[in-house]
């Protein structure tokens, strides 16, 4: 395990190794910069945090990893969910002393805090027994200790970072594979101009991307586009709403190819399965599930859909219309047409919500006002001038159980005027309210 004791200050060559990398950098900057040395035999990583201020140079080291240990040593950095924060109180930078920067080393969890720096000596690491074929000098990235451990464990990683794979060399499920599969390193190797893109021409290809065009044995890029294609119908929104539970996600490349084959796309796919699951049809059968020919069987199975759910909507209305004019006249009693200014109707059916909702602009004939009426969670009324009991003029919603008006507009949702919200709430809702007494009391 690696020891504060045994820390020693940053070598001269070092510094000016890091002073010359770091010498583009701006007045106030924080920037980190590693070097590779040795702690009682093992391989070690110390971060130096650097800092322009003034017109000077300042470095110091702030973080110790070792290759074999799973703690590191930390002095004067804080870690943040957008970053690190370096103490330089030490160093007279700044004026008071921040909470975390008491110039002691302490332990901390290796994972977290290791800022990503550059490895300014990687060939250092040659030296060491385990490490003379790690090809590290040849390895680019900033996660140097990441990528010995995985060394350690799959020494195919050299085979990887050699092959100038230096972004794949870290990805255990790859070097897996390498590992186990001669025809998989063979593969690698007749894709390596692609892999490799030094010229930008062609995508990213990730690791999961790769085994994907793998396993369904086909062209790298092919593969690549089937593959991000899998991925987007996973998350589409029309693949989770109705064709997830038809076909699981392990299943998605055939869903993918088929799309693909018969040139069209996942939206109509979906319409087409819509229809078939309200025909009742077996999913489960290949015709069903993947037509040969599927323009003919979705414009056919759509038109199907139609039809069967406009016979089906019009026995629903039939039997909304019979249920509306039943309650419509047991509740009819709640009318009131006397000497007053205004009268009360009850609606008598859904046309007539239609109607009023027309006439007035608003949306009573919409938003199932018709269902809440059959369903008796509220009754809907026009209040009409008594000289004009014809014309559509102010519209109530009332409830049944609060026994309350839970809405009353006029033309374009508009507030009445005071004499009929007097109507409204001083004589009729009192009225309504003692007849709606008497029909439960008949009941």
């Amino acid at each position: 395990m690696i020891d504060e004791k045994y820390i020693k200050p940053i070598p001269n060559y070092i510094a000016k190794m890091i002073k010359n990398k770091d010498k583009y950098n701006y007045d106030g900057q924080i920037e980190f910069y590693a070097y590779l040395t040795k702690m009682k035999g093992e391989l070690v990583k110390i971060t130096v945090a650097c800092k322009h201020y003034k017109k000077q140079w300042f470095c110091k080291q702030v973080a110790v990893h070792g290759v074999y240990s799973d703690k590191c040593l930390v002095r004067d950095l804080e870690c943040f969910m957008m970053g690190y924060a370096v103490g330089w109180y030490d160093m007279a930078l700044s004026d008071s002393r921040k909470r975390y920067e008491d110039g002691k080393w302490y332990q901390a969890n290796d994972k977290y805090y290791d800022p990503s720096a550059v490895v300014v000596n990687r060939k250092y690491a040659l030296k060491f027994k385990e490490f003379r074929y790690s090809a590290l000098d040849k390895y680019n990235h900033p996660d140097v200790l990441k990528y010995l451990r995985i060394y350690l464990q799959y020494p195919q990683a050299e085979y990887i970072v050699k092959m100038g794979l230096q972004h794949l060399a870290a990805n255990k499920m790859l070097l897996r594979k390498v590992e186990k599969d001669k025809l998989f390193r063979k593969w690698l190797i007749r894709n390596v101009k692609l892999l490799r893109n030094e010229y930008g021409k062609y995508p990213y290809f990730s690791a999961q991307a790769i085994m994907f065009a793998y396993k369904q044995n086909l062209p790298l890029l092919e593969g690549h586009t089937l593959y991000r294609a899998c991925k987007e119908t996973a998350n589409d929104y029309s693949y989770t709403r109705t064709i997830c539970n038809l076909i699981p996600k392990s299943e998605i490349v055939d869903l993918v190819k088929y799309i693909t084959k018969q040139n069209t796309n996942l939206s109509s796919y979906s319409d087409y399965v819509k229809a078939c699951d309200y025909l009742q049809l077996d999913m489960s059968l290949p015709k069903n599930r993947f037509p040969h020919d599927f323009k003919r069987w979705h414009d056919i199975r759509i038109d199907q859909y139609h039809t069967a759910k406009a016979l089906k909507d019009a026995e629903e209305r039939k039997e909304l219309h019979a249920k509306f004019g039943k309650i419509a006249e047991k509740y009819l009693p709640l009318q009131k047409n006397g000497e007053d200014a205004f009268i009360v109707m009850i609606a008598r059916s859904p046309q007539e919500l239609i109607r009023e909702g027309e006439a007035l602009d608003h949306c009573v004939g919409r938003m199932n006002y018709d269902q809440k009426f059959a369903r008796e969670e509220s009754l809907i009324f026009f209040v009409r001038n008594a000289s004009d009991p014809d014309t559509p003029f102010v519209t109530v919603e009332y409830s049944l159980k609060a026994k309350k008006i839970l809405q009353c507009y006029g033309e374009h949702d508009h507030r009445p005027d005071d004499s009929v919200l007097e109507f409204v709430n001083k004589k009729w809702l009192p009225y309504a309210n003692r007849k709606l007494k008497q029909i439960a009391t008949a009941a």
